[in-house]
């Protein structure tokens, strides 16, 4: 007698917080674990902020060149291997910097992190994207693949703190193994939910209009550059103000926390604006946050400045996968979201070494988080004048 077949998952959500685990990955585990592993590599490694800050442009410089490779493997391979591809060769990158021998490996890893944490990453928001539009709460499912991040920044507070760093690596790669393998196995019993095919219209090179989205580009291009610093600093600046390390981890996981929220809070947000109108609310609201742990270095105004970062950054993401959705067909949705990949790789490669640059000359960290603040409020201004584009 043949067993009967099991039934694949078929709820959305279920699957999107499969997805979830795509972000967990590539933006929590292998990019925002950094900010905790900073202060014990610096020491050590004895770097200068610049230094501290170039290893993060390394990796965004690594996720750029994945995002402008990505229309080529969508292409090719369905985005479900893409997406596991990149997740495996994440976890393999991530262990292999506990063994690097000085800046110049360290470098290369981080580059390399970030070309296979841009295909995990760029994957799963296609396939979210696309599950989205299957789904009764379209801008949930968003929200939580994007909130997934959250999970991978609650795993490294949990994971680096009590390790020596380069332990901490070794771990970080194991979990990130784990979870690569989970999304894997979920989302490939119900890859009919998420439409996982190679995209053919990629392969015919279609495009999207850029200029017709040029503010909200420019915002998320400032996005880019002002958010990585406090994401890349913020830990290490506690530090330097005296905060006790148990108190720096909280105030890190409470970050983490609010991120994994942030899907619930924003999501009718997200569904309700077809311009840029949610990427400027988030920016401005952003900017607020990262002035306050400069203005005082009280437990309860830097726990508010991590929770009301935590609760916004990871939605500016989500707003322009958002308005991709609401503005531009289903045929040019991978075309659209890598125009804003690309554009975020591009903020984020400027950012973290002009923080730290700013941060080794006269006020310290304190001078970079005010740029950071100041430019994210041009972000805010600049995604406030795009409009919804044109239907056809």
């Amino acid at each position: 007698m043949t067993a009967p077949t099991p039934t694949p998952p078929r709820t959305p959500l279920l699957l999107a917080f499969a997805l979830a685990l795509a972000a967990a990955v590539s933006l929590g585990l292998a990019r925002f674990s950094y900010a905790l592993l900073l202060p014990p590599m610096r020491a050590e490694l004895h770097w200068s902020y610049f230094t501290a800050g170039a290893m993060n442009t390394a990796n965004a410089a690594g996720y750029l060149l994945g995002a402008l490779l990505a229309p080529r493997w969508f292409a090719r391979f369905d985005a479900l291997r893409v997406l596991a591809a990149g997740g495996l060769a994440t976890a393999a990158i991530l262990a292999a910097h506990a063994f690097a021998g000085g800046d110049a490996p360290l470098v290369a890893l981080r580059t390399l992190a970030g070309v296979a944490s841009a295909a995990s990453f760029v994957g799963g928001g296609l396939l979210a994207t696309r599950l989205s539009a299957r789904a009764p709460h379209p801008g949930v499912v968003i929200g939580i693949y994007y909130g997934g991040a959250g999970l991978g920044i609650l795993a490294s507070t949990a994971i680096v703190p009590p390790l020596p760093w380069r332990e901490a690596w070794i771990a970080l790669g194991a979990l990130s193994l784990a979870c690569t393998l989970a999304t894997w196995g979920v989302t490939r019993a119900s890859r009919d939910l998420v439409q996982t095919a190679p995209d053919a219209v990629v392969a015919k090179r279609l495009g999207v209009p850029w200029m017709p989205m040029a503010m909200l580009l420019a915002g998320y291009l400032l996005f880019g550059v002002g958010y990585i610093g406090y994401m890349t600093f913020i830990v290490t600046l506690l530090r330097e103000q005296g905060i006790a390390p148990a108190w720096v981890a909280a105030f890190y996981g409470l970050l983490g926390a609010g991120a994994v929220a942030s899907s619930w809070i924003w999501a009718g947000v997200l569904q309700r604006f077809r311009g840029g109108q949610s990427l400027a609310l988030l920016n401005a609201i952003l900017a607020l946050a990262t002035l306050l742990p400069v203005i005082s270095a009280q437990a309860v105004v830097v726990a508010l400045s991590c929770l009301l970062f935590g609760c916004t950054f990871l939605s500016v993401v989500a707003s322009t996968t958002a308005f991709v959705r609401h503005n531009l067909p289903p045929a040019t949705w991978a075309a659209g979201i890598g125009a804003f990949t690309i554009v975020f790789a591009l903020g984020q490669i400027l950012g973290p070494s002009l923080i730290g640059r700013l941060a080794d000359g006269p006020g310290g960290l304190q001078r970079g988080f005010v740029c950071s603040a100041i430019v994210l409020a041009l972000g805010a201004l600049c995604a406030s004048r795009q409009r919804p584009l044109k239907a056809g």
